[in-house]
């Protein structure tokens, strides 16, 4: 397949190299020249039959591809969108980004208002990502075992989906059917505020010298990704505020409730109970799968099997399956 992948940072400069590595026909384009530059040195240091091409325009990187990854963060989403209808592109659009809602709303726009339409879009989202980012810090095998939401907004979408499943599995990920609102929804409980509050708590240790010469593993796993760039987390939050904002209600009544559990009479006790319920789920985590099945290909079905917390691994030459995966409840 021939594929460009436009922004060249972690999640897509992984991507790039993964799907060279597979054998596909990769253009990559990245608005910044230091990176493109960085990309093509890379590239020379590969084997021959899995390098890719770094291009200097946007319409050069998607002159002749059959399918476009937008990489890039949602602040230049549109402008990156424009230049694609501009090139007069009409192939298979994805998109990587963090927030699905935003980005199903921007090419919608485009569908009802360009003269030379995007067509065929399903948003997608690899929970993949590390506190590095950069070109450098990219690595083909980001995404092997890695959760990956395909959007399944609209039945009529579903060819395109099962071309972009087929693809993804190839490479290792575990796709995740859902739609954009679900997505939204569930990442702002196990991504953006997750963020937010590593980034508190990194800024409440720094005001003690002592703490942080102190800090050991408990600090260092909970504020990991206090290390990422700020802009990464505003563009996050900024693109999910409703369901940000009620994730982080319901973090803080927990948070609430741990506070009052030390004003008891007996504190160990009343702290103990209230930690039950997070324990539990955390020991839970990450649910182990049930037996494979196979699925007929149904957007409904589809559908449901993602918010039963399952995945696919494999799309079947005919398109006519997919094999899934539940998770077992108490694995």
């Amino acid at each position: 397949m021939n594929i460009a992948v436009i922004g060249l940072g972690l999640i897509g400069g992984s991507l790039l190299r993964a799907l060279a590595a597979a054998g596909h026909h990769v253009l990559g384009f990245d608005a910044d020249p230091a990176v493109r530059a960085t990309a093509r040195t890379a590239a020379a240091r590969v084997p021959a039959d899995q390098r890719w091409q770094v291009t200097a325009t946007i319409r050069d990187a998607a002159a002749d591809a059959d399918l476009v990854v937008l990489a890039v963060p949602l602040p230049a989403l549109d402008d990156v969108l424009d230049a694609l209808v501009a090139s007069g592109f009409h192939g298979l659009i994805t998109d990587v980004t963090s927030v699905k809602g935003p980005v199903r709303e921007a090419v919608a726009r485009r569908l009802r208002m360009a003269a030379n339409p995007l067509a065929g879009f399903v948003g997608g989202h690899p929970m993949a990502g590390r506190e590095t980012s950069g070109f450098a810090a990219a690595d083909p095998a980001l995404f092997t075992g890695c959760a990956w939401v395909l959007c399944l907004d609209e039945a009529s979408a579903v060819d395109d989906w099962l071309t972009l499943a087929g693809l993804l599995t190839e490479l290792g990920a575990r796709v995740v059917p859902s739609t954009s609102a679900e997505h939204d929804r569930a990442v702002a409980v196990i991504s953006h505020v997750p963020h937010l509050l590593a980034l508190a708590l990194a800024a409440a240790a720094a005001t003690d010298p002592l703490a942080l010469t102190l800090g050991a593993g408990s600090f260092r796993d909970g504020s990991r990704v206090a290390g990422a760039p700020p802009e990464l987390t505003a563009a996050m939050c900024s693109g999910n505020t409703e369901a940000v904002q009620h994730a982080l209600a319901d973090v803080q009544r927990r948070l609430d409730e741990a506070a009052k559990a030390m004003e008891a009479r007996d504190p160990f006790r009343a702290v103990r109970d209230w930690a039950l319920e997070g324990h539990s789920a955390r020991t839970a985590w990450p649910p182990a799968p049930g037996r494979p099945e196979q699925l007929p290909v149904r957007a409904e079905t589809l559908l449901r099997l993602g918010q039963a917390g399952g995945w696919i691994t494999a799309v079947a030459a005919d398109r006519r399956t997919v094999t899934a995966f539940l998770p077992v409840e108490g694995a």
